[in-house]
């Protein structure tokens, strides 16, 4: 027995005296022969190592290299994929046989990575390897995977009873990307990471920096217990991004199983959304003062390819907004699920600020000028391509407390939009506008090869003067509106769904007037019907309604029943716009009654009427007086003209009421003031 002992004794410390001895008796030329033959089969490629190459078994494992390269595919910008100054690698060996791992040193030094997609869209770091080699290797994997299947094992972190680092470093790394098909060029430079990890059972820490379009990046890394994580479990972790531009944040229960999954707080916040833009590459050039400052913090949580993000807050420029939003690309397209509630929408300060004083004549000149010298527009026959519909599904609520855009204010409004296979629908199903409430519906199906769209919009109790005044600066309008319409169509260009648009609708004013003229008063006294007028007060036409529907039937525009409803006067109109064409043939009657009895009296049918029409192209419209339709009135029905003709100038002659204050003038004297002659 004791022969026995010492026998082993002696092999273990020949052992011992061989792995110590074999470095200096083994050519190091044959380790990088070695080294660089099996990367060859591995990989197909060809592996230098210029400087020294160094080997040790014992007192622990050493591994030093310098001036390594790694070669680049075929055809790459680069000669190399990966080059490194210097690798240090240094374990110990004892602890190894209880699958105990301590790394007292890891270290590269100016590691430089280049990764490049050629215009196949082949990238290179996609390793073909010698075909034997290859089917070795995954035959080996097969093999392990069915072997842990039948276990029962989940071979993730198994195996491993300790692991400890010490000082494990990256200096100065150097990473590029290329794409040769989109000519996108990325470089991060001055890498530096440490890690320090006592033990597994211990917490473990991250942190290093890098340089990214000239600003300096810094990433933070902190664990609980790195077992449980290896293990499985969850386990808290906190991680950090931190730039001049942007702050990246989440600190929560992270588990590595089969599928990642994660749970906690998650917080970004920008200083400077177009800075952040400008860094990036994609500088915004739009006006306005906005996409400044944005805040989100919320909850995070998902496994696998499903992530939710919950109880978020957010708050962009002056405006803030709660909601949330789940994701999950597990399926064949990605789908998309969520809310947000946002106080007051306030589009200002994205928008470009309105021009002053001389700035706005200016404005206004080139913009009268711009409509005068206008030629004919045209609709696109670009096709319509809406299969970018069918890339996802959404199903999204948005509730606004209010939206400013200009001087126009909106008030409470919800929408509902949902996406499923290639068909949008957007459902407002409320707005709240100047007094008025109202709601819509707006489809647009791309489920098919030739796209439609389909709006349907209602609106009762505006109050059109206020609404008119914000919107344009037109303050000549007052009364209670409504509007309806209903429009579908299909086709694959804009000019095919013109073509083709089908539809109807109605516009109608109540218990307003005309501000400006006094069309009573132009009947009753010329020298007072316009502003100012002679009592010094604000001239107006008041009317009962002001209305009119249209129907569309391929593109082609028709109204019949235009009217207008004043105690004195009558106006009708009725016509067609080819809006395929972007013409109009419009002809309007406007009528003056000579009777103040009222909209709906009998002498609404007397009076004396001269037409107007309206025809050509949009962009220069015509207007004249339809002399042929009023001489052929007249030839038609004399009587009937004649007597008109005395109900007016009873109209235009009759005294004033008593104590008016206003003169009768002489109607010839009146026109001639009236026509500055």
């Amino acid at each position: 027995m004791k022969k026995l002992l010492i026998g082993v004794i002696a092999v273990v410390l020949l052992v011992v005296v061989v792995l110590a001895a074999a470095p200096f008796f083994i050519p190091v030329d044959v380790y990088k022969e070695q080294i660089v033959e099996r990367t060859r089969d591995a990989t197909g490629r060809e592996l230098t190592i210029g400087g020294e190459l160094g080997l040790s078994l014992l007192p622990r494992f050493e591994l030093r290299a310098e001036d390594v390269a790694f070669a680049n595919a075929p055809g790459a910008s680069e000669a190399d994929m990966a080059t490194l100054k210097e690798l240090v690698l240094r374990l110990q060996i004892l602890p190894l046989l209880a699958l105990d791992v301590k790394v007292d040193s890891f270290v590269l030094v100016e590691p430089v990575i280049h990764l490049e997609i050629d215009k196949r869209g082949r990238p290179n770091w996609q390793l073909d390897g010698a075909p034997a080699a290859k089917a070795e290797a995954e035959a080996k994997a097969e093999t392990e995977t069915e072997t842990s299947k039948a276990e029962g094992k989940d071979r993730k972190g198994s195996g491993l009873a300790e692991l400890s680092l010490g000082d494990v470093r990256l200096e100065n790394g150097l990473v590029t990307y290329r794409d040769a098909r989109s000519g996108q060029a990325m470089e991060v430079s001055a890498i530096n990471m440490t890690v320090s990890l006592p033990d597994l059972a211990s917490p473990f820490a991250a942190e290093g920096s890098l340089v990214w379009n000239g600003e300096q990046v810094t990433l933070t890394a902190e664990g609980d217990n790195p077992r449980r994580l290896l293990a499985g479990e969850a386990t808290p972790v906190e991680l950090a991004v931190e730039s001049k531009a942007i702050d990246l944040s989440f600190a929560g229960r992270v588990t590595l199983a089969e599928a990642v999954s994660l749970d906690g707080k998650a917080a970004l916040d920008v200083p400077s959304i177009r800075d952040l833009a400008a860094w990036t590459g994609n500088p915004i050039e739009a006006a306005g003062t906005g996409l400044g400052p944005l805040e989100i913090a919320g909850q995070v949580r998902g496994t696998g390819q499903k992530i939710a993000f919950t109880g978020a807050e957010i708050g962009l420029d002056d405006m803030t907004a709660k909601g949330g939003v789940t994701v999950d690309v597990g399926g064949a397209k990605p789908r998309v699920k969520g809310r947000l509630d946002v106080d007051l929408l306030d589009l200002n300060p994205y928008l470009p600020p309105p021009p002053e004083g001389k700035e706005a004549k200016k404005a206004k000149k080139a913009e009268k000028a711009a409509r005068e010298t206008a030629g004919p527009g045209d609709w696109s026959d670009e096709p319509i391509d809406l299969s970018g519909l069918k890339a996802a599904d959404v199903d999204f609520d948005l509730t606004v407390g209010g939206i400013r855009v200009q001087d126009v204010k909106v008030g409470r409004s919800a929408l509902a939009v949902s996406l499923k296979d290639g068909l949008l629908v957007a459902d407002l199903a409320e707005l709240n506008l100047y007094d008025g409430k109202g709601k819509g519906k707006v489809t647009v199906d791309g489920r098919g090869k030739v796209p439609a769209v389909k709006q349907s919009f209602t609106m009762a109790g505006i109050s059109a003067e206020p609404l008119l005044t914000d919107a344009a600066q037109f303050d000549r309008l007052s009364g209670t509106g409504q509007l309806e319409i209903a429009v579908s169509t299909r086709g694959g260009s804009e000019r095919a769904m013109v073509e083709a648009l089908n539809g109807e609708g109605a516009v109608k004013f109540v218990d307003g007037a005309i501000k400006g003229v006094n069309l009573a008063a132009m009947v009753r006294n010329v020298k007072s019907a316009f502003v100012p007028g002679g009592t010094g007060d604000t001239q107006k036409t008041d009317f009962a309604e002001l209305s009119g529907t249209f129907r569309i039937d391929k593109g082609i525009l028709r109204n019949s029943d235009l009217k207008l409803l004043n105690p004195l006067i009558r106006l009708a109109g009725a016509g067609t716009s080819d809006l395929p064409k972007r013409t109009v043939d419009y002809r309007v009657e406007p009528k003056v009654v000579g009777s103040l009895k009222g909209q709906g009296a009998e002498d609404e049918a007397k009076g004396l009427m001269v037409p107007v029409t309206v025809k050509g192209p949009w962009h220069d419209l015509k207007y004249r007086p339809d002399l042929a339709g009023l001489v052929g009135g007249v030839a038609k029905d004399p009587a009937k003209a004649l007597e008109g003709a005395k109900e007016t100038l009873k109209g235009l002659t009759k005294p004033p009421e008593e104590g008016s204050g206003t003169a009768v003038p002489d109607p010839k004297k009146a026109l001639k003031k009236l026509f500055g002659n």
